[in-house]
């Protein structure tokens, strides 16, 4: 159970606090409601560029690294198709350095050509080295692309082509900014050993000033339901044949949703799941094999990704997946196993539970999706799971018709 207080700022600002007596740190986590979904489809990669950009230094603080550290903290940032998230973990006392600086570049970043540049050459190194020059980078790029033909989930974070950030000016830049990075557009926890009260002084203190603005309304093309199956091979210099098969499933909010996890659980969680156990210990056709779900917002995807064992070709592997959910889905789950399931994402979550950090990052998600107390009631959902209803739903989403393949083959050496 993760106690927590909720208020928010007259600005708009969403405000979390989770007290933590056991630990010496404090955690500033900063949610905003912005990701690759939210981009121009001819101008992609912009929330990632921003993921850098916001280290750029603000026009009070040339370097944000800098004074975090000398009060003993550290700090990251990731950008996914929905969300970008900033924060902080340095000692409970030094928590005013952290929303200074996090309030500062909230306010008043720092747009000079020189940042620009520095954060767009990163980028495009970026994309270069670890989508184009990378076995198997670019797979994301083609997969995306195949499943949606609508929705702006078609590209990755890091955005359709290196183009759309080699072009980006500032204009743009500093337009992307002032529609998104906007108080009423995030979301903030703090977590740690400090009093509710001087937590609500501060926050205001910091924050309170920060104008609101006017966010743009989202509103995203909807996927059309997927009717036909859809088979897309490539050729690249990899080590070995890879697979992905790509199901379209519900979004985060459906009450399928945790359905949806536990069945890739059951298919290819770990060694003990179902795929592993047949394609490799028993059939030994492939070298690895796994299942899972994206975890998106909107309409996401359940994945089976995998490689073929060698001499093996990606046909044989096909067909005896295909013939494996079929009778899936014919006899369904024992209660044992489900149970079994169940345990171990009930463990997992404990762990997970444990870091003051997840706490943190997980309680801004469950607020972005409408109720923070949600992260209190994930595994219930969880334990409601019926193998009845688990067969279900694995009819509802492992239908070929719905199923994207990408197959990746390795070039032969000449």
């Amino acid at each position: 159970m993760i106690r927590f207080e909720r208020f928010e700022l007259k600005n708009g600002l969403r405000v979390l606090f989770h007290k933590d007596e056991t630990t010496p740190l404090v955690v500033v986590n900063t949610l905003y409601d912005v990701g690759a979904r939210d981009e121009d489809p001819e101008r992609t990669g912009f929330a990632h560029l921003f993921e850098h950009l916001m280290f750029g230094g603000s026009v009070n603080v040339p370097n944000f690294d800098s004074p975090l550290q000398r009060a003993g903290g550290e700090n990251n940032a990731f950008t996914s198709n929905d969300i970008t998230n900033y924060y902080d973990v340095l000692p409970a006392q030094n928590l005013e350095t952290a929303l200074w600086l996090e309030s500062d570049r909230m306010l008043s970043l720092a747009f000079t050509e020189k940042s620009l540049e520095t954060q767009r050459s990163v980028v495009i190194e970026e994309f270069k080295q670890r989508y184009l020059n990378q076995p198997y980078g670019d797979v994301w790029l083609e997969l995306r692309s195949l499943v949606y033909k609508t929705h702006p989930y078609q590209w990755a974070t890091i955005g359709k082509e290196v183009s759309h950030i080699e072009k980006a000016t500032m204009v743009e830049v500093k337009q992307f900014f002032h529609d998104h990075y906007r108080p009423n557009n995030a979301i903030l926890c703090i977590a740690g050993n400090r009093e509710l009260e001087e937590v609500k002084l501060l926050v205001e203190k910091w924050y309170g000033d920060i104008p609101s603005g006017q966010v743009p309304e989202r509103v995203l093309p909807r996927e059309e339901k997927q009717l036909e199956y859809r088979e897309k091979t490539i050729e690249r210099k990899v080590p070995s044949d890879a697979f992905y098969y790509a199901f379209r499933m519900p979004d985060r909010k459906d009450e399928s949703y945790y359905a949806c996890d536990l069945l890739s659980d059951a298919l290819g969680g770990n060694k003990s799941s179902r795929l592993y156990q047949h394609l490799k210990k028993d059939l030994n056709l492939v070298t690895e094999i796994q299942a899972y779900i994206m975890g998106s917002l909107d309409e996401g995807m359940f994945l089976i990704s995998g490689k073929p064992a060698e001499g093996i070709s990606l046909g044989e592997v096909d067909k005896e997946i295909w013939a494996y959910l079929e009778v899936l889905l014919k006899e369904g789950f024992e209660e044992k196993e489900l149970e079994r399931l169940k345990n171990k994402i009930r463990t997992a979550r404990e762990f997970q539970e444990q870091g003051i950090l997840n706490r943190a990052m997980n309680l801004c998600y469950h607020e972005l999706l409408g109720d923070p107390e949600g992260v209190n009631h994930e595994l219930e959902r969880y334990a409601e799971i019926t193998s009845d209803y688990l067969l279900q739903v694995s009819k509802n989403i492992l239908q070929k018709e719905q199923c994207s393949l990408l197959k990746i083959k390795a070039q032969k050496n000449d």
